[in-house]
């Protein structure tokens, strides 16, 4: 996986405490970051990730960007102290987007993953320019939409916003439904973790044989085992592409070499030839 550092914001508004995710939607959110997190760092280990929430007063970073699962959960624990309130997607996504600006290695790569179980207050036209700035400065934006929610406006919102940020790689959506399923383990076999290769939609089964699916294996089936023949093959790309690096910086250093050995062995043996003769008249 990419270096990345990674804000993750949780929604631990008052929709937080329904139970269509058992036990509540909050707790499966728990289990959801924890799953992001151990993908992410063991991904590349010099990949960070925060944890801030949008519910309540406003938006609060909890975690700065960190590689210590330790301090995720500690700060889940104490972000769910917190519940209650509405959700403020907007002034999260700029909180986050800060935050990531000061990330130490300026190498990696910008991102922000959101949690939303919720109505979403903000006006549409508002975070579609928003996610304009968001794509101008390179950050890449997810949503993951969960539990029953009766607000059609908060998906339209969601949809508008990640048509204006997407890119050709990164900032997806996923919808995923009330469902038996842990929310960690839908969103492991999602675009979010898996890429543009997986699909987009959570509840549901796949039907079909295993042609259908990236390396003959259905990610929902083998989550684990589709991602790693998906890393396996993203390193064996970067691999490949490294080595043609290589072989064209190699090529030019020849090149350049001939050019100068050329220069230094001085003029031709016809000039040498006709300057002998210049000497003897």
């Amino acid at each position: 996986m990419p270096l990345e550092a990674v804000m993750v914001v949780v929604d631990n508004s008052e929709s937080a405490r329904n139970g269509d995710y058992q036990p509540t939607r909050f707790d499966a959110q728990t289990d959801a970051v924890q799953t992001l997190f151990q993908t992410i760092t063991n991904g590349n280990p010099e990949s960070s990730v925060g944890l801030m929430s949008m519910g309540g007063k406003g938006p609060e970073v909890h975690v700065t960007l960190t590689t210590e699962m330790g301090k995720v959960l500690e700060g889940l624990h104490h972000t769910k102290q917190k519940l209650g309130g509405s959700s403020h997607l907007k002034t999260a996504v700029q909180v986050a987007a800060l935050a990531l600006k000061h990330r130490q290695n300026r190498a990696q790569r910008q991102r922000i993953i959101v949690f939303v179980c919720s109505p979403i207050a903000d006006e549409k036209k508002e975070l579609v320019q928003l996610a304009k700035k968001m794509k101008k400065s390179n950050t890449t934006v997810d949503f993951v939409l969960f539990g029953e929610l009766d607000d059609e406006a908060t998906q339209q919102k969601l949809e508008a916003f990640n048509e204006a940020v997407k890119s050709n790689e990164g900032s997806h959506m996923v919808v995923f439904p009330p469902s038996s399923k842990l929310l960690g383990d839908q969103l492991i076999s999602s675009p979010i973790l898996l890429g543009e290769g997986a699909d987009g939609q959570g509840g549901g089964e796949s039907g079909g044989n295993n042609e259908e699916f990236e390396f003959g294996i259905d990610p929902s089936m083998e989550p684990e085992l589709a991602l790693a023949l998906r890393m396996s093959m993203e390193e064996e790309k970067a691999r490949q592409e490294k080595l043609a690096k290589e072989e064209e910086e190699k090529a030019k250093k020849e090149s350049l070499g001939d050019v100068k050995e050329e220069d230094e062995s001085g003029p031709s043996d016809g000039s040498k030839k006709n300057g002998d003769k210049m000497d003897t008249s």
